[in-house]
């Protein structure tokens, strides 16, 4: 994969790829596409755990621009949707050479994007946004004015439930970040 670059504006508060593709969609059927597309794009691999493991996370990132001509208003949003790739347990996945690059690849980040949710729960002074270019990506959707909610995906098998109970653990501690929303 190529190395992605990021870059934050400090005076909007505007995160982005630099290198990333932008598309304009004019109506719901072009942004079915554009995420369809994304979609395929997602690498996947079997390992022991999963037939089709997600060895990456997937980022969409939305802007919208809302025009009010009976005002000269214009409203700009963004909506951020990130499906991260799960935390592995290499011994139990069965990882080895690129999958076992991914998989710590994926706990780095996964563990940078769980210091950053700790550093905003305890109100710290510093964020260690800087620590990943996931939670670089993530800056100006966690904590600040934005709006997050985190779902997360289980495994029912009784197999998993460590697993299971690692991830419920982990958004229970997201859920307690607060926002400052305020509507510009």
């Amino acid at each position: 994969t190529s190395k992605l670059t990021v870059q934050h504006e400090p005076c909007t508060g505007d995160v982005f790829v630099k290198s990333a593709e932008t598309v304009t969609c004019t109506d719901a059927d072009a942004l079915l596409d554009v995420c369809k597309k994304a979609f395929s794009r997602r690498a996947t691999a079997s390992t022991k755990m999963n037939a089709e493991s997600s060895r990456s996370h997937l980022m969409l990132m939305f802007f919208t621009e809302h025009v009010a001509h009976n005002v000269n208003n214009v409203t700009y949003g963004k909506l951020t949707l990130v499906d991260l790739a799960g935390s592995e347990r290499v011994k139990k996945s069965g990882a080895e050479g690129d999958r076992l690059d991914e998989a710590r690849a994926i706990n780095q980040s996964l563990s940078a994007l769980g210091d950053v949710v700790s550093a905003l729960t305890k109100g710290e002074k510093h964020i260690p946004y800087r620590n990943s270019r996931l939670t670089k990506l993530m800056r100006d959707s966690l904590g600040g004015q934005a709006k997050t909610l985190m779902i997360v995906n289980v495994s029912p098998l009784g197999e998993d439930s460590s697993e299971t109970k690692n991830s419920l653990d982990y958004a229970s501690r997201v859920k307690l970040v607060t926002n400052d929303v305020v509507k510009k």
